[in-house]
């Protein structure tokens, strides 16, 4: 990697947590702490060394071998979460490397993944997904399937639900995804209070609109291409 290649990868996130403190200023949704979770697939070892020299350690990846692959050769201190597709032939191989699953989106996923934790003694860490923009391209619970199937999910024990996750259709203007952060949040607070549990967690927001998302109550935000730079000089 270049010498300009690392300086901007530290550079970047800088910038990013000044951003964050700014949207965090500007909403009155925010939370006082927001975490700042590096995407890194495709991304080499060596950006991702350079991302934790500026003290970076969460980073997420969506492929289960390239998320086997970094775990097992870059420090043990890195927090691994997952934040792709997951299919349930990969469970068994993910759940040891990435503590945290963001990509929870059916019943049926998350009682595979419970059984399976509970043979390999692990208390995996889990967001579920809501296709809250009812985008047939993407994956989630709908807002009323979640709500059927909530009392299912509290009841499995080796899963901790940390709150919800979405992923709005891209769009050149952030604001369009206001509206999708803002329904996210209010469903949340809705199933908290129908199913008296804390569900504090939203997962919401990337490069492109991670400031509107945090304006909206984000309690973890998906950086990608703002840290490492556009996808076409991935390797």
């Amino acid at each position: 990697m270049k010498i300009m290649d690392y300086f901007m990868i530290i550079t970047n996130i800088l910038k990013i947590r000044k951003k964050i403190l700014i949207a965090q200023n500007r909403g009155s949704r925010s939370h006082k702490n927001v975490e700042l979770l590096a995407v890194s697939k495709t991304r080499p070892f060596t950006s991702i060394q350079k991302a934790m020299e500026a003290g970076q350690i969460s980073f997420a990846e969506n492929r289960v071998p390239e998320a086997i692959e970094k775990a097992a050769a870059l420090p043990a201190a890195i927090d691994w979460h997952f934040i792709g597709h997951l299919q349930k032939n990969k469970i068994r191989k993910i759940l040891p490397v990435c503590g945290t699953l963001h990509s929870i989106d059916t019943l049926e996923l998350a009682q595979q993944i419970n059984r399976i934790a509970g043979e390999e003694d692990l208390f995996p860490k889990i967001y579920l997904e809501v296709n809250i923009a009812e985008d047939d391209a993407k994956f989630g619970f709908s807002a009323e399937g979640i709500r059927r199937d909530f009392d299912a999910l509290l009841a499995l024990d080796r899963l901790k639900i940390l709150g919800l996750m979405t992923i709005p259709k891209f769009t050149a203007n952030p604001e369009d995804s206001r509206k999708h952060f803002a329904a996210l949040r209010e469903l949340g607070q809705s199933l908290s209070a129908q199913f008296s549990t804390p569900l504090d967690g939203l997962s919401m927001g990337m490069s492109n609109d991670y400031e509107i998302a945090i304006e909206e109550g984000a309690t973890v935000i998906r950086v990608g291409s703002e840290i490492f730079g556009p996808r076409e000089q991935a390797k």
